[in-house]
């Protein structure tokens, strides 16, 4: 009988290396039990990496240039993570501003809206994911950059938009049809409704 270290081996081979899975991916080949003590052992063979409490890497390692593991970005693990609840994220805070080039900042820890459970996922080397809850209406944007556009001038506030900010948002937007954007106004606060489409005069 196929043990539950060789069931994993098999599947993770079969999507090949560069993916991230989750513990409950493998739910069915046995007991919790067992299955963490398969999984740690596959860590100690350096199998797979253990990115986060129930999160496993395998890893894609870069021979050409010798830079080693590539290891996948916060933002490809929190879109694994929205994608197996079935949740949707838009980055806020910081972060979004830095996914705009807005700020030059970056943040040790990408912060999320969601509209699945709220967690803190440590990642290590003091990096992490924060998802804080909100309301699906929140997320009802048609259009992923004006869902991150808003989020990003709420965190700026209206009061320390300045210039500079402006000129970047207005090439920012000219990389998206601009009916796209104008459908999502409807959901955006009367500020930055109004700041959007004095962009596009």
């Amino acid at each position: 009988m196929q043990s539950i270290e060789n069931k994993i081996l098999v599947k993770i081979k079969k999507c090949g290396k560069g993916k991230e899975f989750f513990a409950s991916d493998f739910a069915t080949y046995g007991d919790s039990k067992a299955l963490s003590k398969a999984l740690s052992n596959l860590v100690k063979k350096q199998v797979l990496i253990k990115l986060a409490t129930g999160i496993y890497y395998y890893p894609k390692v870069d021979k050409k240039l010798g830079l080693g593991i590539l290891y996948p970005s916060l933002d490809t693990i929190a879109e694994a993570i929205a994608k197996r609840d079935k949740a949707r994220i838009v980055p806020t805070g910081l972060y979004a501003l830095n996914r705009l080039g807005l700020s030059t900042q970056v943040p040790a820890n990408y912060v999320y809206l969601t509209d699945g459970s709220p967690r803190r996922i440590k990642i290590g080397n003091g990096k992490g994911i924060l998802l804080k809850h909100t309301a699906p209406k929140n997320l009802a944007f048609k259009t992923d950059l004006a869902m991150l556009i808003t989020f990003a001038l709420r965190e700026i506030t209206q009061a320390r938009v300045t210039q500079e900010h402006l000129d970047r948002l207005k090439y920012v937007l000219q990389q998206v049809p601009k009916e796209h954007i104008l459908q999502d106004t409807k959901l955006m606060p009367a500020w930055i409704k109004k700041l959007i489409l004095k962009l596009y005069e």
